[in-house]
């Protein structure tokens, strides 16, 4: 069971955390994984120390970044269960229409947005930024600015290679030994066997991220520290799992298990530093790339409004229905006022005598 949070961070949906006095220039957006809460999975628990809120702002003060915490259902069966491609997908669009309509009603769709997840949390962001991407229609374009404002993501703990069915069942096992209590995993027989048979959704969504993860800037945090897992100690997501080698991909680990890789003690916790430095390098970089972006964005929206416009329009002049129209490009514009020809009339009627020379 999760333990409760403050009572001014919500459990499902966003909720803001930290807004500065001035404009902001950025948007950073924590999603916590499996089992997590939006305030306990990024909380220490030795000193409480809540690190979006109560270290992050100093360093990105200049940056002035407005923070948020993303909630959702993350029970286990919202990634075991039957129906988890729907489970995962639902989340995955709340977090997008939210975060899009967080933005339009505060008039900053075209900010910066960076992503710092943890563990599935990682997969729950992976999707939402594959639907905002597949959404062109001019009716819901609104949400395709989740897509083109997204900067960076900051994967802490996220598996993403598993093309073997049954390696994603031992991984998705290991997840919830770490993450529930043990009495859960011994009392739940038909669990396991869920996990090894329905994960095809989640290698689904690592397949298509690879298409448009060249897009944004990446760094992969894997765990260096084993988990307790029924007696015995185990990593829970890898090193090739969860920072895979890739072009243009920063990569680098962690010294704590998977539980506490996404909680700092302090400013001076083993990983703080790196994944802060990497914020705060993203957070500089993003408004200029994400101005051009937008730019890129509108001018290739006027194109294909212009082109369907085009498309109408070729489609009503070839349209059968009007061909009966008179072609007023043939003869004189008043030419059917004109009165029709008499047969009578012979061109004898109509001759001139030559003048005498």
């Amino acid at each position: 069971m999760t333990e409760p949070g403050p009572p001014h961070i919500k459990q499902f949906g966003l909720t803001q955390i930290y807004a500065p006095r001035d404009t902001p220039t950025v948007d950073i957006v924590f999603v916590h994984g499996l089992n997590g809460h939006p305030y306990n999975t990024w909380t220490s628990k030795s000193t409480g120390c809540f690190w979006p809120v109560d270290l992050l702002p100093d360093i990105l003060a200049v940056q002035r970044p407005r923070i948020l915490t993303y909630g959702y259902n993350a029970n286990v069966t919202a990634f075991t269960d039957g129906v988890s491609r729907d489970t995962i997908v639902s989340h995955a669009e709340t977090l997008a229409s939210s975060l899009a309509a967080n933005r339009y009603l505060r008039n900053c769709t075209n900010r910066p947005i960076i992503f710092i997840c943890h563990s599935l949390g990682g997969l729950v962001v992976k999707r939402a930024l594959i639907f905002s991407r597949s959404l062109s229609n001019e009716k819901t374009e609104h949400l395709r600015s989740v897509y083109v404002s997204t900067f960076g993501i900051l994967f802490l703990g996220t598996p993403h290679n598993g093309s073997d069915i049954a390696k994603w069942g031992l991984l998705l096992n290991n997840i919830c030994s770490a993450v529930l209590p043990k009495k859960f995993m011994e009392t739940s027989p038909q669990l396991i066997k869920t996990l090894r048979t329905n994960n095809e959704t989640l290698q689904h969504i690592n397949s298509l991220f690879v298409d448009i993860m060249g897009r944004f800037h990446i760094y992969f945090f894997h765990e260096t520290r084993s988990t307790d897992v029924h007696g015995t100690r185990e990593v829970i997501v890898d090193e090739h799992s969860a920072a895979p080698y890739m072009e243009g991909v920063e990569r680098m680990g962690i010294e704590a298990d998977h539980s506490h890789m996404c909680k700092f003690d302090d400013e001076n916790a083993a990983g703080y530093e790196a994944v802060a430095e990497a914020i705060l390098r993203y957070s500089r970089q993003a408004p200029v790339v994400i101005l051009d972006r937008w730019a890129e964005e509108k001018s290739v929206r006027t194109q294909e409004k212009k082109a369907k416009a085009r498309e109408i329009y070729d489609a009503r002049i070839e349209d059968p229905a009007n061909q009966s129209m008179p072609n007023l490009n043939r003869a004189g514009r008043n030419s059917h006022l004109l009165p029709a020809p008499d047969a009578s009339v012979t061109l004898r009627d109509y001759e001139i005598e030559e003048p005498p020379v």
